[in-house]
């Protein structure tokens, strides 16, 4: 049976959920990181707009440098006393409007800023579904941390 899929994730927002349900969000040029922990089964998930908050507090889900710690947080706050062992998956940073104007899109400027923090956070990233021209649509399952990506016109792909 398939999980039972939770409201779907907005540009800029973050989910978790534990042993059951999936997070689902629609990606663009935006990074998708799902984050899970395999023992405890807690998934993640942060819908990446920007690279950097440059000190705007508003939604941290929105920013790279501020949505994973916050992820982070809400993820051990779903089992506290647990210590987290996460693995990531990154999906999306399309290249949705053609721009061959700058050296960098803003989808290879977050997949290089998450890379950058994740590293530093010593998560290492086990699966990627990166660039393209196309929006995609990721589904992390929370029992098992599989990622389905689904591309319209095309099969879908398991991280």
């Amino acid at each position: 049976m398939p999980p039972k899929i939770q409201p779907s994730i907005r540009m800029g927002e973050l989910g978790v959920c534990r042993e059951t349900g999936a997070l689902r969000t629609l990606l663009g040029s935006c990074l998708g990181v799902a984050l899970y922990d395999r023992k405890l089964r807690v998934a993640g998930l942060a819908h990446i707009v920007l690279p950097k908050a440059n000190g705007t507090p508003e939604l941290p889900g929105k920013y790279a440098d501020t949505a994973l710690p916050e992820l982070i947080r809400q993820m051990q706050a779903v089992v506290p006393g647990e210590n987290l062992k996460l693995t990531a998956k990154l999906a999306g940073g399309a290249n949705m409007f053609n721009s061959t104007s700058s050296p960098a899109t803003i989808g290879e400027m977050n997949t290089q800023a998450v890379e950058r923090i994740l590293g530093e956070l010593r998560i290492p990233v086990i699966g990627r579904h990166l660039g393209g021209e196309q929006g995609r649509r990721m589904t992390l399952d929370a029992a098992t941390g599989q990622v389905t990506i689904e591309i319209a016109s095309s099969e879908s792909t398991v991280l």
